[in-house]
């Protein structure tokens, strides 16, 4: 017998720490993202509202790449790991991934993000700035779960691609993407410092 893996969830995962000159460019973005939280007072206020530990530009900023050097550098950085990812799904696209767009997540001991998808946009993702001991991995959650009905549950044991979420743990430098519909969530910062990632959405 054989068995055929159809319908495949492809999760994308790359590293800027192989590129030269990663060292000051992620410090670079590390206190670029301080700034911003230090200096936009509409996103402060947002996370207030929202009940978010921490700071995130999502309900305030939406033109980072202008703002400064590193997220433009940045974009440049994506803009070519998204066209990558984008070729290798097999997508008949009329033009290149576009990034649509891009905030920062600082999220302090404590802090978590529930489960969510991004609508409007086909490919989303994260790049990770500083990750401590501890910090929150990123769960992905299996996306045939509100169909399963009475499917039994699966060995401790079973090979990821059939648990019903799997948890990617990243280091500084990782960039993970995945198609805009999967649905995941940022469980509970563990560690005793801040998580930093910048997350984005291409359309």
């Amino acid at each position: 017998m054989s068995l055929r893996p159809l319908f495949v969830t492809q999760v994308y995962e790359a590293s800027l720490a192989a590129g030269p000159g990663f060292a000051p460019f992620n410090a670079a973005l590390a206190d670029a993202c301080r700034m911003l939280a230090a200096e936009d007072e509409a996103g402060r206020r947002w996370c207030r509202e929202h009940g978010y530990r921490g700071y995130t530009s999502y309900g305030s900023l939406t033109d980072l790449p202008h703002r400064g050097p590193e997220f433009a550098d940045l974009k440049r950085l994506l803009d070519k790991h998204a066209q990558t990812y984008a070729k290798a799904m097999n997508f008949d696209l009329a033009r290149r991934p576009r990034l649509d767009n891009l905030w920062v997540n600082i999220l302090k001991p404590g802090g978590g993000h529930t489960g969510h998808i991004h609508p409007h946009a086909f490919l989303s993702g994260t790049v990770y700035v500083e990750v401590p001991d501890g910090a929150s991995a990123l769960k992905l959650e299996d996306p045939r779960l509100p169909m399963m009905m009475a499917r039994p549950a699966v060995h401790a044991d079973a090979p990821e691609a059939e648990r019903p979420f799997v948890y990617l743990a990243p280091k500084a430098g990782t960039v993970l993407m995945w198609e805009s519909w999967l649905r995941h969530e940022v469980p509970t910062n563990a560690a005793k410092s801040e998580r930093i990632s910048i997350s984005f959405n291409y359309a």
